[in-house]
Formats: C-alpha cells, structure tokens, sequence
C-alpha cells in the first residue's frame, strides 16, 4: 500500500487548480492567453503544467498499483471505480441542470441531444462536446465540459501499463519501460504525426497522445529511482529548476520538459512535507473533481454573471473546490471502497 503522507494530494490540487486558473481565459472571451503562457511566450501555460503533472503521478502510482495486483480484473476494477462514477454524476447533473442555461426554440426534452450526451461521453473515446443550446451564446461556444478531453488519454494509458502484467515480474521489465518513454519522446518531439489517421478514427489525436504518454512513461520510469540521501535528492531537485528556466529561457523546453517536470513531480511529491502532507487527510483528495466539474461551473458562471478574467477565476475556483470536496466525499470515497471486491475473489485474467 502507498503511503498517503506524501505531497502528491497537495500536487493535484494544485494542478487541478492550475487548470480552471487558464480555462478562466478563454471561458471569459479573453483574448490573451494566461499569465505564464505569456511570460514563457507560449511554451508552458498552467493549464500543461497541471495536466501534464496529473499524467506524471498517474504514471508513477498507477504503474505501482500494476506491479501489485492480484490479476488484470484487480487492476481494471480499481481503475473503474476512480474514473467512471464521479464522471457519471458529472454527466447527470449537466443534463439535468442543463435546462437552466438553454436557449432554443425546440423544447428541451424533444431535442435528441440531451439523449446521447451521456451515454456518448462514457464511452471516454468519442465524446459529445455541447448539447445544441446549451452555452451556444457564451464566449466559448463549442463545449460544456472541456476538460473531459484528457479522460480518454488517461485511459489509454491504462490500457498500455496493462499490457504488462504478463511481463510485470520479469527481470527484463525496467528496460521495457525505458523503451517506452524514449519511444514515446522521439514521437512526441520529432514525429508527432505518425499513424495521425489511425488515432483519428478514435477520436485521438497524435501530437496529444505521444506527448501525454511521455509524461506518463516518465512517471513510470521514476518508480525505479531509488535516492538515498536527501541531500542528493535537493541537489537534484535544484539541477532540474535550473535546468527548466535556462529550457525557457533558450525557447528548448519542449525538448527538456519530459525530463525535468517528471523528476520535479515524482522527487517534490514523495517528500512528506509538514502541513501540505495531510490536505489529503483533511479535505480528501479533490482534484478529480474540481477538474470534471470546473469547466462547466465557468460557462454558468460567463452566462448569468458576464465575468471579466480574474472574477471568473476566483469564483470558479471556490465553487470547484466546493463540489471536488463533495465529489469526493459523497461519490468518490464511497466508491472506493469497493476497489478490494475482486481482488478478494482473486480472478486472474
């Protein structure tokens, strides 16, 4: 069992805060990007860094939960659990609410939208962006929920880390990681286009899936560094930072980030930090849901308010908090505790 007297808790919030902290630009009409997009002119934004940090945990602790399940039934039943029924509730509560926000001529009920909406964006790969009436007259027209993008990718990445199980005990499964995120980074920074019309058809694109896969493999690759002495592992930390700004500086970061932000995440997020270390004790762990729920608390906000930037996202900050925190405790948690139920009956697959 991973020990959750960790920083990790504390990282997600921020990254999942990070996030509505940009989504706040385009959702209010802003024509600027946000301030660290600016300040880097273009080659990080928040909104990457908390995805991107989100990848990199999901990496390192997924791949751990891999090399300790009972079967593949265990480790797709855990997955399950933490993914679908908090987006589920999502989706209900949007159709639902929905009505409040819709402006068309065709009466709510009669418009087949509404029908597939759900049953669409469960299935992760081919998601239905918008209900037709629905936000259609706010700045950002095109989505309800876009921050449900990156579920399909996470899942894919699932479904990768799963194909090791049959190899998972062999001597030979390090070098079998370390292959995977060089192949994923030579992908991502020089052919991001390759095999573009295969990942289309499920709705994925290319450039998105080698670069999250870097990010995740990376996270992976880290649960095989073991540092002994924290004096080593500051001299590290600093090396990475420094060698992040002078990337930003010379307009390379997009050939470092895939070194330097998975050993900042994974090294900065095993420390057990005084305070910071029992957020996840004392409010739970509420990014999933302030990132499922974030988006569409900003376009109700932009509809019935007309929120400049920086009100949108204080507002919607507190709000997302607020339903992450109920997310989690009322759905996620409770999901959760069912995560041992095949795991006890041991079906292997």
């Amino acid at each position: 069992m991973i020990s959750r007297s960790n920083n990790f808790d504390f990282l997600r919030l921020i990254f999942a805060s990070l996030v509505v902290i940009t989504h706040s630009y385009p959702l209010s009409g802003a024509a600027e990007a946000d301030f660290l997009s600016q300040l880097t002119q273009g080659q990080m934004m928040f909104s990457s860094i908390g995805v991107h940090g989100f990848f990199i945990i999901s990496g390192y602790l997924i791949f751990k939960s891999l090399l300790r399940c009972k079967g593949l039934a265990d480790f797709y039943w855990k997955r399950v659990l933490r993914l679908f029924p908090a987006l589920l509730i999502v989706l209900i509560l949007t159709v639902l609410l929905a009505p409040f926000v819709y402006e068309s001529s065709l009466p709510y009920l009669k418009n087949n939208s509404i029908y597939t909406y759900i049953p669409k964006n469960l299935t992760l790969f081919f998601r239905q962006r918008g209900i037709d009436g629905v936000f259609e007259n706010n700045p950002y027209k095109s989505s309800i929920n876009g921050s449900l993008w990156t579920i399909c990718y996470e899942f894919s990445m699932y479904v990768m880390v799963s194909l090791l199980f049959f190899v998972r005990t062999k001597p030979f499964i390090n070098i079998i990681v370390v292959l995977l995120f060089i192949s994923s980074y030579i992908l991502s920074v020089f052919y991001p286009d390759f095999l573009y019309g295969v990942f289309i058809k499920m709705e994925l694109v290319s450039s998105s899936f080698y670069n999250l896969m870097c990010f995740f493999t990376g996270g992976m690759l880290l649960t095989y560094w073991k540092i002994k002495s924290k004096k080593t592992e500051n001299i590290i930390i600093i090396f990475s930072l420094i060698i992040l700004i002078a990337s930003i500086y010379l307009q390379v970061f997009k050939y470092t980030c895939y070194f330097t932000l998975p050993i900042l995440v994974i090294l900065i997020g095993n420390r057990s930090t005084q305070y910071i270390n029992k957020v996840g004790t004392v409010i739970g762990d509420t990014s999933y849901g302030i990132y499922i729920y974030s988006f569409p608390i900003q376009q109700t906000l932009v509809y019935f308010f007309k929120f400049d930037t920086v009100p949108l996202m204080i507002f919607s900050l507190i709000l997302s908090l607020l339903l992450g925190y109920l997310s989690w405790h009322l759905v996620e948690k409770r999901a959760l505790k069912y995560k041992d139920l095949v795991s006890k009956k041991a079906i292997p697959l």
